[in-house]
């Protein structure tokens, strides 16, 4: 089982004719991804060669979700155009856009997350590095070559983080991993995957990575609390930080004692989430869970 993304998915590059769309297409590929069609209305009709594989060009979303039954969507478009991407995603009816695009701006994520929202197409990101359900499906420019599939839901603001996590777990392996982005505005949040975590029967513990600045990790410590029956194991970047500063993603922004990582922490904690002091402890925090629970 996974979450969001599996082996049946269907997937649309926008922007796949790119460089950055080419390179991480064949890496989809690669990985098991079925990269069924790219979007350019520039280069419509033509196709691509990846390797052993011919992709189709569309000239709109709308057109290769008709042709192939695409139900996801990578975009891969610079900032200025992301907006138009998503939105004509959700009215082609794509069920999942993952925006991998970063410096989009905020006004523009506002707009289309909640066009997408209200039309059923759930957004993950922007500026995120997609996610990956091992052995199944990846969507995005998470490495599929350092985890396989296993028992653990990862739910990440850092993509830095979410490869390193997935490294030090890569033993015991994954479910989905989620990188959700770190812009202030995110279509899919932490509390999103958790509850998707909470009811895929193969998830057995989750993993929870945020950072400094805004209120999500306390919201998510919330909830955790009410509806979570699952393990969690937290880690929270940036308790180095100096006092006053901007760090990082856009969203890390810190105001007095709120959104400092110690406040999360401490949330977190009451929740009764264990939360590491750093990455390798943080998986060594969920390797002592699973061996208490007999399933290492």
């Amino acid at each position: 089982m996974a979450i969001y993304l599996t082996k049946e998915s269907k997937v649309l590059v926008q922007g796949m004719t790119g460089g950055e769309g080419m390179k991480h297409t064949r890496r989809m590929l690669a990985a098991g991804t079925d990269v069924v069609g790219g979007v350019n209305p520039r280069k419509a009709g033509r196709t691509v060669e990846f390797d052993e594989r011919t992709v189709p060009v569309f000239g709109s979303v709308a057109d290769g979700a008709r042709a192939t039954g695409a139900d996801v969507t990578v975009v891969f478009v610079p900032p200025a155009f992301a907006k138009a991407a998503v939105l004509e995603a959700a009215d082609a009816g794509i069920g999942l856009a993952v925006v991998i695009t970063e410096g989009i701006p905020v006004h523009d994520s506002v707009t289309f997350t909640s066009y997408a929202r209200a039309r059923g197409t759930r957004v993950i990101g922007p500026n995120c590095p997609g996610l990956i359900t091992p052995g199944q499906s990846d969507a995005g420019i998470i490495p599929a070559d350092i985890a396989r599939p296993g028992r653990i839901g990862l739910v990440s603001k850092s993509g830095t983080l979410t490869y390193q996590l997935m490294h030090e777990l890569r033993d015991i392996g994954f479910s989905t991993c989620v990188g959700i982005g770190g812009d202030p505005v995110v279509g899919t949040g932490h509390i999103d995957c958790l509850a998707a975590f909470e009811q895929d029967p193969d998830t057995e513990l989750v993993v929870l990575i945020g950072e400094i600045g805004g209120d999500a990790e306390e919201r998510a410590a919330a909830y955790i609390r009410e509806h979570v029956s699952k393990p969690v194991v937290g880690y929270i970047a940036g308790f180095t930080a100096p006092e006053g500063r901007t760090m990082g993603h856009a969203g890390a922004i810190v105001s007095g004692s709120t959104g400092t990582a110690q406040a999360k922490k401490e949330a977190l904690e009451a929740a009764g989430v264990r939360v590491g002091s750093t990455p390798t402890g943080t998986a060594r925090l969920v390797l002592e869970l699973l061996e208490a629970r007999g399933r290492s």
